[in-house]
């Protein structure tokens, strides 16, 4: 059968049980039964599988008809013998290909039933999932109504009212009912929101009242304020005409008024120290003097913000710029200008000056460096009386070494805020010791009264510490701190004035040997230090060295270090020879000055030059005479404060100089009197295997003993 057949044939219709077709039925027959082919219907009562089956059977009969096909052609069979097996294999391919047909017909249905039925199910599913959906916007829907009604506030809530004990107590009884309210808290809730606009109404009457009592109070005040504005001109008059009457009486109010209005632009740990210092003056110290010096317009121009260049710059100015502009600088030049900004001082400083009862004066200028956020100070001395400079008395009054070591181990060379050095290794500096002469010394006591604080290089310091003084606060902080600075005032400012003092003690008792030098000699008469000839001062200045290089003396190569008690610094060497008058023995000294003279004493080293050289290491008499004065320098000190030690002790030595020459033995083999006769009175010359000499002297018995 052809393509174009089988795509012209009509379905069939096959009736079943010998009843006619449709087209052919008479008009006898209509009222008869009539069942019609159905392949849609058949598709139901077959099974699949079955039908699977004869689908893989009828595939195999046509595979193997057209192997027997192709095996005949192979085998070259008859003519007529071929034709007759061809027309049965054409019939039997036919039935075969018509079963495929059907089977194929029938998986088609299948499909499109199956196809159908998934598209009923799908529309079923759908119509549940929007009936799901419309369920669950109506069950949301539901929920925000709810959570609205639960979240629902009354305007009633924001108000607070008064408590039920007090809304029983004061309100009346026509609002507060209480035979209902008491039991139905709704009634309640009303009764209080009624008493509470009845006690607003009253409150809004009297604020009527209290405004219209305020502009009375407000015109009052208009009327006084043009009265004092009036009056501040002639105020003004009044202090002006009374300056002279302050001056006179040492009442500088006008001034201390302009002090305290400058002292608005000062730094923070600048303004602390002006304000701690005027207390303690105004309090402690009539004779400390504060003041702030320097420019209050560079001071107000530091807190200006930049102001903002002009966009609308004219070309002549544009092309000026140009021309006047430079080349960039060198690295040099670059280095030198940020060690100057590191460096910079604040514009305004604060000045103490301290005065004595001579009328001495010690001036001291603090500073503040802003970028490394330390103070340094600058001292100066102005004397009473013109001194004569003595050549040994060296840099005792000199502003580098006035004020070193105040407290113990501070040396103000270095910079105390351990931030700085960091700062320094950016611009090339390698301490600020370099500084010092121009900017002033960073003295650990000049930050404390300050109010800066900062941590020390070393967890224990190698200097015994002076004790704390109440109020110091223990943390480390670089904010200026009131309580700080003024724990710290007038300790500090008793150890500067006692300093000038003793340096100014110090300066007379060597200007005064320094002329008794020059006259050839000189007594002290003290009644319990005995009578002897003082020596003469050597003309070489006293230098600031540490103890160590003490050793390159030859009269004290062997002497121990006094820096065993812990509290010894930088000190003053100066040598001393005695007698003054031509003898074979002479006496070579040399004292160690500590800055804190006279609280520390000096210390002697002695070398006799007297038929060889005697020291302490080969002398044990040598060694007794440097502790008389070197470990009982109590006994020599005096009347409080101890500023004659220095003489005393020069004048002790002096009189166990005469005592270890006039004891020691007459040689025989000379010829003629004894070079040193005895004229001190001592009880025993020599006592002990170390055959020592009576150098202690008994007051007012006037000899001398052993110890």
């Amino acid at each position: 059968m052809s393509s174009e057949s089988s795509k012209k044939r009509k379905p069939k219709v096959i009736r079943t049980d010998g009843v006619p077709s449709e087209g052919k039925r008479g008009k006898g027959d209509a009222d008869q039964d009539v069942r019609y082919y159905s392949e849609e219907s058949e598709v139901d009562l077959r099974d699949p599988i079955k039908d699977y089956e004869l689908y893989r059977e009828t595939c195999q009969e046509l595979q193997r008809l057209m192997a027997e096909i192709q095996e005949l052609k192979s085998r070259g069979i008859k003519e007529n013998v071929r034709r007759g097996l061809q027309v049965w294999w054409n019939v039997s391919s036919c039935v075969h290909f018509m079963t495929l047909k059907k089977l194929n017909r029938l998986a088609h249905i299948r499909l499109k039933k199956g196809r159908d039925q998934t598209h009923e199910a799908k529309q079923k599913v759908d119509a549940y999932h929007l009936q799901l959906q419309n369920l669950l916007y109506e069950v949301m829907h539901l929920q925000k109504e709810i959570t609205k009604c639960l979240e629902f506030k009354s305007k009633h809530e924001e108000i607070e009212l008064v408590s039920l004990e007090e809304f029983y107590k004061e309100a009346p009884p026509e609002i507060s009912r209480p035979a209902i309210t008491l039991t139905e808290p709704h009634q309640q809730t009303l009764a209080r929101l009624d008493w509470e606009l009845e006690q607003r109404k009253r409150l809004a009457e009297k604020y009527k009242e209290c405004l219209t009592s305020k502009e009375k109070i407000l015109k009052e005040i208009e009327v006084k304020k043009e009265y004092l504005s009036s009056l501040q001109p002639r105020l003004n008059s009044i202090m002006q005409a009374s300056l002279p009457v302050q001056e006179y009486l040492f009442m500088p109010f006008d001034q201390a008024h302009k002090q305290y209005e400058t002292a608005r632009h000062l730094p923070p740990p600048l303004y602390v120290l002006f304000v701690q210092a005027s207390a303690y003056g105004q309090a402690c110290d009539k004779k400390l003097v504060v003041a702030i010096e320097g420019s209050v317009e560079e001071a107000k121009a530091l807190y200006k913000p930049p102001e903002d260049s002009q966009d609308d710059e004219s070309d002549s100015d544009a092309e000026e710029e140009q021309t006047t502009k430079r080349r960039r600088p060198t690295l040099g030049v670059q280095l030198d200008d940020k060690r100057k900004e590191m460096l910079k001082r604040h514009p305004l400083s604060v000045t103490l000056d301290l005065k004595c009862k001579d009328e001495n004066v010690l001036h001291l200028t603090f500073h503040y460096l802003m970028n490394l956020n330390v103070m340094t100070v600058k001292a100066k001395v102005t004397t009473a009386v013109e001194m004569t400079t003595a050549i040994s008395a060296g840099d005792l009054l000199s502003p580098d070494s006035l004020l070193n070591c105040l407290y113990p181990g501070d040396h103000g060379r270095k910079t105390p805020n351990p931030a700085n050095q960091f700062q320094f290794d950016k611009v090339g500096i390698l301490t600020l010791s370099d500084y010092v002469t121009e900017l002033g010394h960073p003295y650990v006591w000049v930050q404390k009264l300050g109010g800066l604080h900062f941590p020390k290089d070393q967890p224990q310091a190698w200097h015994k510490p002076l004790p704390s003084p109440p109020g110091r606060r223990a943390e480390h902080t670089v904010a200026a701190d009131n309580s700080l600075s003024a724990s710290h005032m007038e300790l500090t400012v008793k150890l500067l004035r006692s300093r000038l003092q003793s340096r100014l003690a110090l300066h007379k008792q060597f200007a005064s040997l320094g002329e008794a030098a020059r006259a050839g000699s000189c007594q002290v008469p003290h009644p319990s230090l005995g009578t002897g000839v003082l020596g003469v001062l050597g003309e070489q200045p006293g230098e600031a060295l540490f103890w160590e290089q003490v050793g390159s003396f030859p009269s004290c190569g062997n002497s121990p270090s006094p820096s065993q008690g812990g509290f010894w610094e930088p000190a003053w060497i100066t040598h001393l020879w005695v007698p003054p008058f031509p003898c074979s023995a002479k006496l070579q000294a040399a004292v160690v000055l500590n800055p804190g003279y006279s609280t520390l004493p000096p210390v002697f080293s002695l070398c006799l030059n007297w038929k060889g050289e005697r020291n302490s290491s080969n002398d044990d008499n040598i060694r007794a005479m440097e502790s008389e004065v070197n470990v009982y320098y109590k006994e020599l000190w005096g009347p409080k404060p101890g500023y004659q030690l220095l003489t005393n002790q020069l004048q002790r030595l002096c009189m166990v100089l005469d005592v270890y020459l006039e004891t020691e033995p007459h040689d025989p083999s000379v010829e003629g009197p004894k070079e040193f006769p005895q004229e001190k009175m001592c009880l025993r010359l020599v006592r002990g295997p170390l055959r020592l000499k009576p150098f202690k002297f008994n007051y007012p018995q006037g000899f001398f003993s052993h110890r």
